[in-house]
């Protein structure tokens, strides 16, 4: 616990006026929700809208409830979920290599960089047919297409925090008498955390894009199985709940990578 006696009266004043002030936040968060959610349950209910076309809360709850009742929705969730986190790792780990290696060979960025401003301008649906091709008809195919939407994001972001480092701070080390590679362990990935972090949540949106496209593409499970059959059957309920099902996973995967920054703040405040 810690003692208050230690902060002033401006400090503890300013840690409460922060404290209302994440409340307040919160509140209109969960306030706005919530007010969208009755209006969209009562624009069904009092014929303002028609539920066949746009579903509503109480439909997408008994769809859950059905999903569940069957057996089959954390089924379809692990299955999303297990290719998106895999993307996303894979994207992330193998984009920042690169990037580093970008940022060590100034020859290898200069011949690199157009194919990668190329790559990055790809429509990645076109690359259906030869992902078939190549991956097969099963996870492989997914999680291909999640990375393949991912890295060149993660490539870019990284590369030009890299690139931006201190110059000052640079000539210093180099003054010193420092190595290369201890310029890039002590000064540009150190400068570069918070380009990391933001690269992270730019990343999480990009694996979903990438897992729920390729799922589009093939897929025999998974949430983006059960917006496509849902939507040649029409039954845009199930089509409405997968799509909820995965703004939550979303927000949730988001939150982790928040809470990632809290920690690494921390730890490099201490």
């Amino acid at each position: 616990m810690k003692n208050t006696k230690t902060f002033s009266g401006e400090h503890l004043l300013w840690l409460k006026k922060r404290r209302i002030k994440l409340a307040v936040v919160w509140s209109l968060r969960v306030g706005l929700l919530l007010f969208f959610l009755l209006f969209w349950e009562l624009s069904t209910r009092l014929g303002w809208a028609d539920p066949f076309f746009v579903s509503s809360p109480s439909r997408i709850a008994a769809t859950i409830g059905s999903l569940y009742a069957q057996g089959t929705l954390f089924y379809h969730i692990g299955v999303t979920l297990l290719e998106t986190v895999v993307g996303f790792i894979a994207a992330v780990v193998l984009g920042y290599t690169v990037a580093l290696l970008l940022w060590w060979s100034d020859l290898l960025r200069r011949v690199l960089e157009p194919y990668i401003v190329v790559l990055n301008a790809l429509p990645k649906i076109a690359m259906g047919p030869l992902i078939i091709i190549w991956c097969g008809t099963g996870s492989k195919a997914i999680v291909f297409m999640t990375i393949l939407v991912g890295i060149i994001v993660v490539i870019m972001h990284m590369l030009s925090a890299f690139l931006e480092t201190d110059e000052s701070k640079l000539l210093l080390l180099r003054s010193m008498g420092a190595s290369k590679l201890q310029i890039l362990t002590k000064l540009v990935i150190p400068s570069s955390r918070a380009a990391f972090i933001s690269m992270l949540k730019v990343a999480v949106g990009m694996s979903w894009i990438g897992s729920i496209m390729g799922e589009y593409i093939v897929s025999r499970a998974g949430l983006g199985y059960l917006i496509v059959y849902g939507g040649q059957v029409f039954k845009l309920d199930l089509v409405m709940t997968a799509t909820v099902v995965l703004c939550a996973l979303a927000a949730a995967m988001y939150f982790l990578v928040v809470l990632l920054e809290k920690i690494l703040v921390k730890n490099t405040k201490n």
